[in-house]
Order: structure tokens, then sequence, then C-alpha cells
């Protein structure tokens, strides 16, 4: 299972909402370690392809993505995040790398 910790760390304001400018904060697993990884991409650039690791979550800190209720306040569409994330999913999608 994912920790408490895990899942705030990819939510975290050091992690995704310090992305700069434009692109995705990221939990992905590497498939060959089996081992949970935060990543952050700029602008558009894919998560497997850049670093290896299998997206689990991503997170959209472009600025479309939350200037229409969250203005320029990065840090709290990233917040708000918790209210919508399906960890079950997550889980899944985890358990499915590791039976690789």
């Amino acid at each position: 299972n994912l920790s408490k910790e895990e899942k705030e760390a990819v939510v975290s304001t050091q992690s995704t909402g310090g992305v700069q400018g434009s692109g995705w904060g990221w939990l992905g697993v590497d498939p060959t370690t089996k081992r949970l990884a935060i990543a952050k991409c700029a602008n558009q650039d894919p998560l497997l392809p850049t670093t290896g690791l299998v997206p689990l979550l991503g997170i959209d800190v472009w600025e479309h993505a939350y200037y229409l209720q969250y203005k320029n306040v990065r840090p709290q569409y990233v917040a708000k995040i918790w209210d919508i994330v399906n960890w079950k999913d997550i889980q899944q999608r985890y358990e499915a790398v590791l039976r690789q």
C-alpha cells in the first residue's frame, strides 16, 4: 500500500507545486526495482520515455488546469488535489506493475 507520506510527497509544494513554469508532477514506479518515485516533467515531456518510470498519478500544473478556479495560486490547487485523487485506482496500477 502507498503510505501517507508517499501520497503527501507527490502533491507537496516541493515536488508538484515546485514545477517551474508549466509541466507535471508525477508519482511513478520503476518497473525494474518496483520502487516508487516522485518526478517532475517540464512542459509536455512524458514520464516513461524521459525517466523510465511507469506513471501512477500525474498532476497537471499548467496554468490552464487551475486558473479559472484558483487564478495564479498554484499551491492552493495542488492542495485541493486530495479531494479528487482516486488512491484505490493508483494502488491497482501500482500492484499491476509489481506483478510484471
